[in-house]
């Protein structure tokens, strides 16, 4: 099945299921600028052959996991693809994990990706009835190189708390598009982790599907030496009365560790009484890391609550480990502490203390000091 619907004034895009719609990106596209193409191992032309297996193992609770064909009429209902990618991903015909929450239920759910080896191509799909409270987390391992889609419908009254953690092996390639919509006072907390692979571009998108919407976007990433880390997030408010709220933070460190932020929410003519904040912070660690941090709001209408964005881009605050050092810690533990402190919050939000000590460990594991014995292990250590 292929849909294409109309790009707005404000969304050049093609929008399609059908791969040959869209053009192979060069680099000079705004939204292909920074990604570097040659690292994409061919995903970008649209003739990747997706013939490497995923194993997909999926621990629920609460809702129903089914595994369905990609011309369920389920699949692709909220998302569209925008790029070449997320439309190869779409038309592949590979295998499509659905998770659905019941009407007032309570579901959660732990969807694990292992890469092994090789392109491959993934799509997720995430209903929540009305009225229904839903968790999902989805983690992806191993070594591949995906072209992944995450679609998430969320019901009138209903709650979701999505997280994707990409903790891929130091040779993963992985470019994903996640969309959420959200009915009728809905709510979604969503949440990206990136730590691994070597080069990550993640794609959320927010619509409103009727007023009272609200929307959190939380993300945390880490980049070493020669990694490219992109997070590129869109929230549509084209119905009046809804709020969104995005935090991206993220540490570099190495030669070559490159991150980019890219924040746009658009504000249309018809959506009076939407109140919008987006905020992205960067802690340069090292001499050689580069943070690209692109904050975009857009408003057609004055009619609004509130609305505004800001991003900063810096190194270690002196004064903090000038403070810690003074009472007697040592400079490589005291970076740690900055570091953690910077974090918390974003891993405090996401409401998931076990993911939270995982991240911690994985970030005292990148900055050579291991806390084992000072009573500082704890995911609320800084």
């Amino acid at each position: 099945m292929s849909v294409t619907i109309p790009a707005s004034d404000h969304s050049p895009l093609t929008r399609s299921r059908l791969v040959t719609d869209h053009v192979v990106p060069t680099g000079r596209e705004e939204e292909w600028r920074f990604t570097p193409l040659d690292r994409l191992r061919g995903l970008h032309r649209g003739d990747t052959a997706f013939e490497s297996g995923l194993h997909v193992d999926v621990v629920a609770e609460g809702l129903s996991v089914e595994t369905v064909d990609a011309d369920d009429p389920r699949v692709g209902t909220s998302l569209v693809p925008t790029d070449i990618i997320s439309a190869s991903a779409m038309a592949t015909g590979a295998l499509v994990t659905v998770l659905s929450v019941p009407s007032e239920g309570t579901g959660r759910a732990h969807v694990t990706v292992k890469g092994v080896g090789g392109p491959a191509a993934s799509h997720l799909v995430v209903e929540v009835a009305p009225f229904a409270h839903a968790t999902v987390v989805l983690e992806h391992r191993g070594t591949s190189t995906l072209a992944g889609n995450v679609e998430m419908r969320v019901g009138d009254g209903a709650r979701l708390t999505f997280i994707s953690l990409q903790a891929w092996d130091r040779d993963g390639v992985h470019v994903g598009t996640h969309n959420v919509r959200l009915g009728r006072d809905a709510r979604v907390l969503m949440g990206h982790i990136t730590l691994g692979g070597d080069l990550v571009r993640i794609s959320p998108t927010v619509t409103y599907g009727a007023p009272g919407g609200e929307a959190e976007l939380l993300g945390l990433y880490f980049a070493d030496a020669g990694q490219h880390l992109e997070h590129r997030v869109f929230v549509d408010h084209d119905t009046p009365h809804c709020t969104s709220s995005v935090l991206y933070k993220g540490a570099l460190q190495g030669e070559g560790a490159h991150t980019v932020w890219i924040g746009d929410v658009l504000v249309r003519a018809q959506a009076v009484g939407i109140d919008t904040y987006e905020v992205n912070r960067n802690l340069i660690l090292t001499d050689g890391a580069r943070a690209d941090s692109v904050p975009n709001l857009e408003l057609e209408t004055g009619e609004i609550q509130g609305a505004g964005h800001a991003s900063a881009t810096g190194r270690f605050d002196d004064e903090q480990l000038f403070y810690l050092q003074a009472r007697g810690i040592p400079e490589d533990l005291a970076r740690v502490l900055v570091v953690r402190g910077f974090f918390a919050d974003v891993l405090g939000r996401l409401g998931e203390p076990d993911l939270a000590t995982r991240v911690m460990a994985d970030v005292d594991a990148r900055l050579g000091v291991d806390l084992a014995g000072t009573g500082l292990e704890g995911d609320d250590a800084a």
